[in-house]
């Protein structure tokens, strides 16, 4: 290996430990790997503890929702996050989160998202042929109907 590309890897690891570079997904080997995000939206230092860049992520959906669309594969934890802005919209009366109910669904395009509801997979599936806004509106009443304990929506959509 000639000295340039030595001290070229040396420099890089150094910028990654000292977290002077920005991160797309988890390190290898974490239980979401697969998780990427547009780091045009998130600002996720290299050197962040991945519980931290979790964390990070949930707070930047609880703040902008529409975030939730920039990431692939989200942890069960980013959706949790989602499925809260949606419930307290609806609790606040400020329509159907179409939108987010959007969000939700492209998110599980992916095979790699896990299923935060249980069920919640095969109800998207079933109104796969449906235009956007009717599958919204499905999976809102999905969510309405999903066990209490799971946490999601109690309100009607």
């Amino acid at each position: 290996m000639p000295l340039i590309d030595t001290v070229s890897d040396l420099l890089s690891r150094a910028s990654r430990a000292l977290g002077l570079e920005t991160v797309d997904s988890f390190p290898p080997g974490h239980a979401y790997a697969r998780t990427r995000w547009n780091k045009a939206y998130f600002d996720i230092a290299s050197d962040m503890k991945p519980d931290a860049i979790e964390g990070t992520l949930c707070e930047a959906i609880a703040n902008t929702p529409l975030v939730f669309g920039e990431i692939l594969n989200p942890t069960p934890r980013m959706q949790r996050a989602l499925l809260a802005i949606i419930e307290q919209r609806l609790r606040r009366g400020h329509g159907a989160p179409l939108d987010l109910a959007q969000l939700l669904a492209a998110a599980y395009r992916s095979p790699h998202t896990v299923e935060t509801v249980p069920g919640l997979r095969q109800a998207i599936i079933e109104t796969a042929r449906f235009e956007p806004q009717v599958q919204a509106n499905a999976l809102l009443a999905f969510l309405a109907d999903a066990p209490a304990a799971f946490g999601v929506i109690e309100a009607r959509a």
